[in-house]
């Protein structure tokens, strides 16, 4: 197939809000893509269901925006270019390494853009930087394979996350019988898809909706599951990359569990002295390391989902909690069994007063599902609200394509602590909360203040105030002023403040740990 019916496809999906019309159009991908495939073309399911939600087959190929720009030649006027000429070529690039390799790689990408046309160029940029923001996540692309492939949504779900592998799905919806689909199984070693949760504004809230519910601690760590068969022992992170060998501090633990064999779902953060956690991006900076650094990160679990040849995924939650305790007291996630709201607020303030981020509010009696955001998963966390300043805006792409987007946030530096005084310090960026109608907007308003641009970006006058809700902040040495936001989203324009009043730098430097 052609790369150009995918970009097309990209493109339809990103221009629709809706649902239905997401599936519709990606399960018509999908049925021309199993129609035309031969003995040869098979694998282009896989590789285009990876472009869909920006994740190539590869993985990383070593190529980065700098040497993207360098390398991209002038666009093809016709589109020629398949989805397996794209795989070969990533392939290509993926295998490069050593002296000479960026020339190489240099040449490499020049000739595949020169083929490229203008929209195949930019769509390519985004899947090869993990940048595809289509809304064509792994939830839609599960019902439209179920569509295309004229399977039950259960079905396919399930394999999808017991197999961990959305593209190997997908083939298999698409080619195989039902019965191959419902062959696929839990199988330790092999990384199984995670559950999600919803949210909710208060505890109470969440308890109401889940009923009796384990009330958890939300730690402020990063997100693991590991395997373990006999001796050994494979630790994944939520996208399902085998990171073992970063953790060698997990393994031995895990190691040292009275099991044979067993999968745990769980976080692993740095504490500090006193067993505190320390700050989130200590923990993910160790979390990417390759090598072991002295930070020491320690595992905690909240679920099991399979023990010495019995698979749990399908029992109720109050099942996998007391199989977690027989064995793992010790790493077992804080939290309290209750159907009473004050029980889970209580649970809250004592999660919150130890460091902690939140809760989690899971119904007793839910199975494990990937991928689900019902209210059998449910994540309670404060939200923090400020008033910062627009120091520019981004072009958008997809169905914000001719639009200002993602926003330049800046926090006032009264005492020219990080810059001229009274001035302001950029502190983040999003384009998250930003409705039909305040793209419309800042795309009129900004240039009437600019100061200067950018080809990605117009820059702006100081003035305009935004309301901001964040999760908190967390140490940042991209951003002078030392911070950055974490999860930001626009609630509103402060039209009735000005700038003079926005929330300062220090005030947002108070939420870090010691601020």
């Amino acid at each position: 197939m052609l790369l150009e019916e995918l970009v097309a496809t990209s493109a339809a999906v990103a221009a629709t809000r809706s649902r239905l019309a997401k599936i519709d159009a990606l399960a018509a991908l999908l049925g021309r893509l199993a129609a035309e495939s031969t003995a040869d073309s098979a694998d282009e399911v896989a590789i285009a269901v990876g472009y869909l939600v920006g994740k190539p087959r590869q993985g990383r190929i070593g190529v980065g925006w700098r040497g993207l720009q360098s390398a991209t030649a002038e666009a093809a006027d016709v589109p020629s270019l398949t989805i397996s000429e794209v795989d070969a070529v990533f392939d290509a690039l993926a295998a490069l390494g050593g002296a000479g390799s960026a020339a190489e790689r240099t040449s490499i990408l020049g000739e595949l853009t020169s083929r490229a046309t203008g929209p195949e160029q930019e769509f390519l940029a985004r899947v090869v930087l993990g940048e595809v923001r289509t809304g064509a996540l792994e939830g839609v692309l599960l019902d439209a394979i179920a569509r295309a492939a004229g399977r039950p949504a259960g079905a396919v779900r399930r394999a999808a996350m017991l197999s961990g592998d959305l593209g190997a799905t997908a083939v298999l919806a698409l080619t195989g019988d039902a019965a191959a689909l419902d062959a696929v199984g839990l199988v330790v070693g092999r990384p199984v898809l995670p559950m999600l949760a919803a949210t909710a504004a208060t505890p109470a809230a969440a308890i109401e909706a889940a009923g009796e519910a384990s009330v958890e601690f939300k730690l402020d760590g990063a997100r693991i599951q590991v395997h373990r068969l006999g001796d050994d022992v494979r630790v994944f992170t939520r996208n399902l990359a085998d990171i073992t060998g970063r953790l060698p501090e997990v393994v031995e633990v895990v190691r040292a569990l009275p099991v044979a064999s067993v999968i745990l779902d769980g976080e692993t953060l740095a504490l500090d002295e006193n067993d505190a956690p320390r700050p989130f991006q200590d923990t993910m900076s160790r979390f990417g390391a390759d090598a072991a650094r002295e930070t020491v990160l320690a595992p905690w679990f909240f679920d099991v989902l399979h023990v010495d040849g019995r698979d749990l995924i399908d029992e109720p939650l109050a099942v996998r909690r007391a199989e977690l305790e027989r064995i793992a007291p010790a790493l077992r996630i804080p939290g309290e069994v209750t159907a009473d709201p004050a029980v889970a607020e209580r649970v809250s303030a004592d999660a919150l007063a130890a460091g902690h981020e939140g809760v989690v509010v899971k119904a007793i009696d839910s199975v494990y599902a990937a991928g689900r955001r019902g209210s059998s998963w449910i994540k309670v966390k404060p939200v923090h609200t400020y008033d910062l300043v627009v120091l520019g805006a981004e072009w958008g792409y997809g169905r914000r394509t001719g639009l200002l987007s993602n926003l330049h946030l800046g926090a006032r530096d009264p005492d020219g602590e990080f810059g001229e005084p009274g001035g302001f310090v950029m502190v983040g960026k999003t384009f998250k909360g930003l409705t039909d109608k305040l793209l419309a907007w800042q795309t009129e308003h900004f240039p009437e203040i600019e100061t200067h641009r950018t080809a990605q970006a117009v820059f702006v006058e100081p003035v305009t105030v935004v309301e901001i809700a964040i999760d908190g902040v967390q140490r940042s040495s991209r951003y002078p002023g030392g911070v950055a936001l974490r999860f930001a989203r626009v609630k509103r324009y402060r039209d009735d403040k000005p700038a003079a009043e926005a929330d300062t730098i220090r005030s947002l430097r108070s939420l870090l740990p010691g601020g």
